[in-house]
């Protein structure tokens, strides 16, 4: 018995002092995060693989995992709906071990940079290896843009320039203002570039939004300059010095391996950068605020997010489909993301989705009735593509 009030004391004592006790709740994903490393390490696995056994077509391991792994993946095991108990919120997010999970991934994004190009320079891939190779880099800077928005999102600086980092690989600087400052206001509004529209194809989305985020991003950064007392022309500019470090990276690897990276290198920026955008693409499609009477939109609320539950693209994308919670909470460290019951669900994960977006008869199939289902058969209230306002209400239309 005084044993049972000495142990009471104790713990007392520890609330005092403002430790947080390790909560009896364990993280079913802790080590899992681990495994979005497999991602930028994939370069070196064809590399090793194709150097023991000549396969050339181990280059093509991005697409492959990305595209055809993760969607079975997604499938065979499932979605978990389970959410860390609010008792423990705050303890895992300061857990640094999960940061150190998403740190990680830069020196392999930009080890797996260094690689391609010398292999690109080499003169020792064929055709196909060369393409294998540029998509499968493309692609590990584009799930680095990833990396970056969870790292963009945090208050302490060195996670912010570290988001930067992430992004030069992909000339994507300017994500990270337009993102945080842009996206994250307008989000399912028809202002916002990176909000995609019912009747809205894919690749019709692509050059929008490519072009609004920058012109978005440069209006921000202009009118945050101007309240300084400055102009936009300024190493101050968050764009132009986040540009400035892609073209000394693009510059160092040409003058370290020649010219010859320099169209690699942008076309694997393109490849990246595109990646980021189908995701934007199938995050909030056809999903619409709706206005007040003082003509401002509701708040922000989970059902204006696509989600998913599947395991496998969860555990790659640091919880990105968890992208409610993340817009109404966008300082919630991922590991700490939450499932919401109201949020609209995507019928299988972001990996599978991707591949359906770029097919569009087939993304419409799929998802237009969905976005129907969501606003109970009222398409008026979705987020409809102007150009084919009159197409889309002839067809979903009372």
């Amino acid at each position: 018995m005084a044993t049972a009030t000495h142990d009471h004391h104790h713990h007392h004592h520890h609330d005092d002092a403002e430790a947080v006790p390790t909560p009896a709740w364990t993280d079913g994903k802790r080590y899992a995060w681990l495994l979005g490393l497999i991602v930028p390490l994939s370069p070196f696995i064809a590399w090793g693989v194709d150097a023991a056994w000549s396969v050339p077509a181990i280059w093509f391991i991005g697409p492959v995992l990305v595209f055809v792994l993760m969607p079975i993946l997604d499938t065979a095991i499932g979605t978990d709906e389970e959410n860390p108990p609010d008792s423990v919120i705050k303890w895992l997010e300061n857990d640094r071990y999960y940061r150190w999970c998403t740190y990680a991934f830069l020196p392999l994004q930009y080890g797996a940079l260094i690689l391609a190009g010398a292999l690109w320079s080499s003169g020792d891939l064929g055709p196909a290896a060369l393409v294998g190779l540029t998509w499968t880099v493309g692609l590990v800077n584009g799930i680095g843009i990833n990396t970056a928005h969870e790292l963009g999102h945090k208050r302490a600086s060195l996670e912010r320039w570290l988001s930067k980092v992430a992004l030069a690989p992909t000339f994507y600087g300017h994500f990270f203002i337009e993102h945080n400052r842009g996206h994250h206001v307008r989000v399912a509004t028809p202002e916002d570039p990176a909000s995609s529209r019912l009747g809205e194809s894919f690749w019709a989305f692509l050059p929008r939004t490519v072009a609004g985020s920058f012109s978005s991003s440069w209006e921000l950064e202009k009118e945050r300059l101007a309240r300084t007392g400055r102009g936009p022309w300024t190493i101050h500019n968050d764009i132009l010095n986040a540009w400035l470090m892609t073209v000394v990276l693009f510059g160092g690897l040409a003058v370290a391996f020649g010219p010859v990276v320099l169209p690699y290198l942008l076309v694997q920026a393109v490849l990246g950068f595109s990646l980021l955008e189908v995701v934007n693409y199938l995050e909030h499609y056809g999903l619409l605020r709706e206005k007040r009477e003082d003509g401002r939109y509701v708040r922000t609320a989970p059902e204006h997010s696509w989600n998913a539950n599947n395991v496998a693209s969860n555990v790659f994308l640091y919880h990105l489909q968890r992208h409610s919670d993340h817009h109404a909470n966008p300082i919630r460290r991922y590991q700490a993301l939450r499932h919401f019951e109201e949020a609209p669900q995507l019928p299988t994960g972001y990996a599978g989705m991707i591949v359906l977006a770029a097919i569009p008869p087939l993304w419409r199939r799929v998802m237009d009735p969905r976005v129907l289902a969501h606003y109970d058969g009222d398409v008026t209230r979705a987020n409809i593509h102007p150009r084919r306002r009159a197409k889309v209400l002839a067809r979903y239309g009372a």
